[in-house]
């Protein structure tokens, strides 16, 4: 289950359908597909998505080919995600308690520990930083929404950019669930 919190107008002001966006977003990075699954020739998320993120590691030489494949994806059977469409001092505020940073971000994600309700986490957007990054970087406001709810759930479910080679991974999956969406794909420009 997702649950959308809208805690600030802004969001729907600027975006009406912001709740619709972001629910999209992330039911589509965690919806199970496989080579024949909700469409034809649908690229692979969700349980798939783990291993495109081994076979990318492997072409990458970042881990070598006798690396496990993971375990299924939590969400399988139940679980949930909270996701919070809030402002800059929310995120500010966040950003200071649980990861020192007294400063509005765009995006954070809190994944949960092991539960057996299966919630994986939560995720808190900040709409003057999102807002402004859209601008900034010439996309829709809906476009960017859905790369950072994309970015967040990935988060959720254990990818990190701390490293180059996790970077590319999880700029891959993402490109892969932004391309479903209609998302131009956000690092374009980044790449020579």
């Amino acid at each position: 289950m997702i649950e959308v919190e809208v805690e600030t107008v802004a969001w729907t002001r600027a975006l009406p359908d912001a709740e619709a966006v972001v629910m999209r977003a992330a039911y589509e990075t965690l919806l199970p597909r496989g080579e024949k699954g909700r469409d034809e020739g649908a690229v692979g998320t969700g349980p798939k998505l783990a291993l495109e993120a081994v076979r990318l590691q492997r072409m990458s030489g970042k881990v070598s080919a006798n690396t496990p494949m993971p375990a299924p994806s939590p969400l399988e059977g139940e679980g949930s995600i909270s996701i919070l469409l809030t402002d800059d001092d929310t995120l500010a505020d966040l950003n200071g308690r649980f990861l020192g940073k007294p400063k509005p971000t765009n995006v954070l994600s809190f994944p949960a520990p092991p539960n057996p309700e299966g919630h994986l986490g939560d995720i808190a957007l900040a709409y003057g930083v999102c807002a402004a990054e859209a601008v900034e970087q010439g996309k829709t406001l809906a476009q960017h929404l859905s790369h950072l709810t994309v970015h967040g759930v990935l988060h959720l479910l254990g990818y990190d950019h701390e490293s180059d080679g996790d970077a590319e991974v999880m700029e891959a999956l993402e490109r892969t669930v932004l391309e479903v969406l209609g998302v131009p794909d956000p690092y374009a420009a980044e790449r020579p």
